[in-house]
């Protein structure tokens, strides 16, 4: 009992620290958007949409010292970004993402990068700090942020920090959790975390490779807070994916969501809001939306909804509704207005074009359910074209980007870091870009959608009832309009069903996303019982399609 007392003090002077650090470090008054040249709303990401990308996989260099060595590299990316966004609305080739999520760019031991060796340098694969200050130059000037990945939970055991901190008489050896004698509990998932060095012993939730470091150290927080300012101040990134976060903090054999990590979290969030007001983090807490929504609004701005992107695949895959619809009904109640992140999958889960077996119907789908639905959207690179896994475990799951039918893809001129893939001729991004029909096309469309209508990027949400098992609907309201979402998640046409929803009278319906033909309510809404129902919009909902309804007359909030 008496150690947990000390550790507890202990957490609790590093929290008073940094708090101390928030008051002393920042300055008043900054506003990062106005030196960024993009504006000064400080809920920015509340009308964006992302792209996640590991560099080492997305595009080689065709210039320069890493040109043509099969690994993808920052100017790789620099030479992509017109594929992501022109800057020019006038064009419609881009995909139209406003946002960047760079999985781990800075040194590391491994080919994933979630092992830091250096948290103030690019790793060398990649290219250099002054490489991502371009990126950062040539993104901001098509209007898209760019965050990065940032491991505050472990180092790799190669950082400098851990080499010798084995050593009690190390000046880092309490920078990591040490321990005399092998402690008898396992992780939350059964795993080994203690991990043996000359007779004594570490924590490390993840592996031996990526020890935990110790956040009771009150040394170790003002050097994240410097890592932090320094990719802020210095590299002018917009802010940040949080790794691994519910782990942050261990107090004895609790090692998930406890009180320290959300004391700690609280004083980070007081502390990055001050140095840069519209820095942005999106936490990765990988669990039930119940617990993850606990992090969001001062202690982070978003967090991803596995919940949600779980229900999304599950509903493109089996037809069926319900967990869907309760799922988004929970994230609308859970959390802050639309402040969470949804997702279909991610590097660590297998692609959904894996997940779909290939069926490019269901792709489009659960993609339409997505880019309609509250939150921010964030899209795994390849998603847009159907990438499947290639090959077994994690680098299965990253293998290089389609840019063209040829054999390496158009990734690269020399042997890729990993096997593209056999489909290529099949799935890549030219072909699809001269297809309308294609999901590359699909998803183009969406976002733009979501762009130009204020209802689908920032409005609110309202389920709306249905009497068939398969067609799925709700409302979005915003920004003077009204959007209806109307889904059919079978692998039949429908031509029989009935929607019914409460507001105001409806003049004119237009359907905005395949162009087909919409009819508005046959009777008055508003009035009297303010309830349409036997409303049915569009005549037969095509098999696993999705329409987005333009509501015209109808009261937005």
């Amino acid at each position: 009992m008496r150690k947990s007392i000390v550790n507890l003090q202990q957490h609790r002077l590093g929290v008073l620290v940094l708090i101390g650090l928030v008051a002393f470090i920042c300055p008043q008054g900054v506003r990062a958007d106005e030196s960024k040249g993009l504006g000064n709303d400080l809920r920015w990401w509340d009308g964006a949409v992302f792209y996640e990308v590991f560099v080492r996989s997305f595009s080689d260099s065709t210039h320069g010292p890493l040109a043509n060595d099969g690994i993808g590299d920052l100017r790789g990316l620099i030479d992509k970004l017109d594929y992501l966004n022109d800057g020019d609305p006038t064009t419609h080739n881009d995909l139209g993402v406003t946002g960047i999520w760079l999985m781990p760019i800075m040194q590391s031991s491994s080919y994933h990068g979630y092992d830091t060796t250096d948290y103030y340098a690019v790793e060398d694969d990649y290219g250099t700090n002054e490489d991502f200050r371009e990126l950062m130059e040539q993104a901001h000037a098509r209007g898209i942020r760019v965050i990065v990945d940032l491991v505050l939970n472990h180092s790799s055991s190669e950082h400098p920090w851990f080499v010798g901190s084995g050593d009690p008489r190390s000046e880092n050896h309490d920078w990591y959790v040490w321990s005399r004698h092998l402690p008898k509990y396992k992780g939350p998932w059964g795993q080994r975390v203690w991990h043996e060095i000359d007779g004594r012993y570490y924590y490390g939730v993840f592996s031996s490779r990526m020890p935990d470091l110790n956040y009771k150290n009150p040394a170790v927080t003002r050097e994240m807070l410097k890592v932090t300012g320094f990719w802020l101040r210095d590299m002018g990134a917009d802010g940040f994916r949080l790794d691994a976060i519910k782990h942050l903090v261990e107090v004895g054999e609790n090692q998930e969501h406890t009180r320290p990590t959300h004391e700690w979290l609280r004083g980070f969030y007081s502390y990055y809001k001050r140095l840069e007001p519209s820095t942005l983090t999106v936490g990765e807490v990988w669990t039930g939306s119940s617990e993850v929504a606990k992090y969001v609004g001062g202690e982070m701005d978003l967090a991803f909804e596995f919940d949600q992107a779980y229900a999304t695949v599950h509903a493109a895959n089996t037809g069926e509704k319900d967990r869907l619809a309760e799922a988004q009904v929970a994230s609308w109640r859970l959390f802050p207005r639309a402040q969470f992140a949804t997702f279909l999958a991610n590097h660590d889960m297998d692609r959904v074009g894996s997940q779909f077996g290939g069926d490019l119907s269901k792709a489009k789908l659960a993609a339409t359910i997505q880019l309609t639905s509250p939150g921010v959207p964030f899209i795994y690179y390849g998603e847009e074209i159907g990438m499947s896994n290639v090959g077994e475990g994690d680098p299965g799951k990253r293998s290089p980007m389609r840019w063209s039918p040829d054999d390496l893809a158009g990734f690269t001129t020399a042997e890729p870091w990993h096997a593209i893939g056999d489909d290529t001729a099949e799935i890549n991004v030219r072909d699809q870009l001269a297809d309308e029909a294609s999901l590359l096309s699909l998803y183009r469309r969406l976002i733009g959608l979501r762009a130009e209508h204020p209802a689908l990027a920032e409005g609110d949400f309202t389920p709306i009832k249905t009497d068939h098992p398969q067609v799925h609907a709700f409302m979005r309201r915003g920004g003077g309009e009204a959007v209806l979402v109307v889904v059919n998640l079978g692998d039949q046409p429908v031509d029989r069903y009935q929607l019914a929803f409460g507001g105001p009278g409806v003049a004119r319906v237009q359907e905005l996303l395949h162009g087909v033909e919409a009819v508005a309510p046959n009777q008055p809404v508003g009035s009297g019982a303010g309830t349409a129902q036997g409303y049915q919009p569009i005549e037969v909902l095509g098999a696993r399609m999705g329409y987005v309804l333009k509501m015209d007359s109808m009261d937005a909030k």
